[in-house]
């Protein structure tokens, strides 16, 4: 059970990464029609905020996933 919801938050994040990259390119930066129904809106502040946010949020919690996963080694000063 630990492992799904581990999978689950993984894969959730890896989305959230990938909709914050994508976002600056996929709106019209200069036309407020385009991101005043999205999350965060109707300011360009506000959508860019949460989107990016969210994502550098989800980027830490995979780093921290990954970075816990694997062994550290420990170096011998030789």
């Amino acid at each position: 059970m630990k492992l799904l919801f581990k999978m689950l938050g993984v894969i959730s994040a890896t989305l959230l990464v990938a909709q914050a990259v994508a976002t600056p390119f996929l709106i019209d930066l200069t036309d407020p029609a385009t991101y005043s129904g999205h999350w965060g809106g109707p300011s360009l502040v506000g959508v860019l905020a949460l989107r990016i946010g969210a994502g550098v949020l989800a980027g830490m919690y995979l780093y921290g996933t990954v970075a816990r996963s694997y062994p550290r080694r420990h170096e011998t000063g030789r």
